[in-house]
């Protein structure tokens, strides 16, 4: 079993992560249980922004905040000196209560309502990225009405489609996201925002899919977009000072997923844009990357407690755990895959095969098919890698089922971040019936 950054198996066969077992931290916080690495992040946010300083280039290393939004892990980017994506006003609220300084947050998104446009303006974020005409025209009005001007960028799909799941491309020419590179759309995006008073048009912004292995794509949009600005400087008179090519990089879920380094990643990018600038003769803009997945996703592991078992003769074995599809969505959501151990038995041999199911009520809640395992009890922990990212900002209420809590462990130390919901937060904003329905 492959484990990553501060986790291991200790003296007494249990799973350990940041110096702490993690059979103490079910003990003391329950099941599910979501449990991030903090040392781990550290590590990653600073080999993304290493690769950069020693190119002795500006940049920005942005943490995509949809992979997990949390007061203390916005705060945990500043600490480390990230700038911030958001995509929606809960994202952007919850970045101004961490006290994220705003001139470095970036606001995404395909349907920024006006109520979201007006926050970020009123809070002065450092940048807008315009994904549509209707968006040009609502945040145009609102500078207006504010009699402020504002840093965008224009987001942009080059036609790069990533060799990834078709739910989590976003980069190629049919998609919800962005101005089409190819059919005008961007010309036209371009002129209405160079024409008025209320933006300052850094530059433009991609972001070609997610759990990309490789470098090829960055490179080819990077190509790509460069061709275009050397037309829109002869045509607007426009030079770029920030190109953005997003994130997606991908990270180790089991042993079949071969990641990159960090450093690998943003140097071929590095490569890319100093080899184009050069080729059409502009000075190296700043680049921007959105890392989110890679800095959160493996750094994170949700600890069950496993309930019920049955077995179907001749065809498998299935094991229930205390959470499901309402923590993790994503095997249902698009056949994510996942290792896991037995945590309290971690030296145990792996002599049985079973399919972990969730205790939601649908046929669909399978975690993990054809898992190998020591024999398993009731009551045993299992614990289930790589769930930093889109685990808990995936979470529901599915069957009324509280949200788990969240831990930050640390140096030996651990802290309670999120805490677990409970039965009554779920009917909170429940609102009773005035009166009998009348009968008809």
């Amino acid at each position: 079993m492959f484990l990553h950054g501060t986790s291991r198996q200790n003296e007494r066969g249990h799973l350990e992560i940041g110096g702490i077992d993690v059979l103490s931290l079910a003990e003391r916080y329950g099941t599910p249980l979501y449990i991030y690495d903090v040392a781990l992040i550290r590590e990653r946010a600073r080999k993304f922004q290493k690769a950069f300083q020693e190119a002795d280039l500006k940049a920005q290393v942005a943490y995509a905040s949809k992979a997990f939004s949390s007061v203390a892990m916005i705060q945990l980017a500043e600490e480390e000196g990230l700038s911030l994506d958001v995509v929606s006003g809960g994202e952007l609220f919850t970045a101004i209560k961490a006290g994220f300084p705003p001139e470095r947050i970036h606001f995404h998104g395909n349907n920024k309502s006006p109520e979201e446009l007006e926050m970020a303006l009123q809070h002065k974020i450092g940048c807008i990225v315009l994904d549509n005409f209707h968006e040009i025209a609502i945040t145009e009005e609102l500078c207006k009405r504010a009699g402020q001007t504002v840093d965008v960028l224009l987001r942009i799909t080059p036609g790069v489609e990533a060799h990834t799941h078709d739910y989590i491309t976003t980069g190629q020419e049919d998609s919800k996201f962005g101005f089409d590179l190819h059919n005008g759309q961007v010309e036209q995006a371009i002129e209405q925002v160079l024409q008025s008073q209320a933006f300052e048009l850094l530059g433009v912004h991609c972001h070609i899919g997610s759990q990309i292995f490789d470098t090829a794509g960055f490179v080819l949009a990077a190509d790509k977009i460069f061709e275009k600005l050397a037309e829109w400087r002869e045509t607007y008179s426009f030079i770029p000072s920030v190109l953005n090519l997003g994130g997606g990089f991908g990270i180790r879920y089991t042993k079949e997923d071969e990641p990159l380094p960090a450093d690998v990643y943003v140097g071929k990018i590095i490569e890319a844009v100093k080899a184009n600038a050069e080729h059409f003769g502009f000075d190296i803009p700043e680049i921007w990357i959105e890392p989110g997945r890679s800095l959160v996703g493996d750094a994170g592991t949700t600890l069950y407690t496993i309930g019920s078992q049955k077995q179907v003769p001749g065809i498998r074995k299935y094991v229930a755990i205390d959470g499901g599809m309402s923590d993790n969505i994503r095997p249902a959501l698009y056949e994510a895959k996942y290792e896991a151990s037995v945590a309290n038995r971690m030296n145990a041999g792996r002599d049985d095969t079973v399919s972990i199911a969730g205790k939601c009520c649908e046929s669909g809640d399978m975690l993990i098919w054809d898992l190998e395992v020591p024999e398993v009890r009731d009551g045993d922990v299992l614990a289930v890698f790589c769930t930093g990212a889109y685990g808990y900002s995936m979470a529901n209420n599915y069957n009324r089922i509280p949200r788990p809590a969240v831990v930050f462990v640390e140096d030996g130390e651990a802290q309670l971040v999120i805490q677990r919901e409970s039965y009554e937060d779920i009917v909170k904003l429940d609102l009773p019936l005035k009166s009998k329905v009348k009968q008809s």
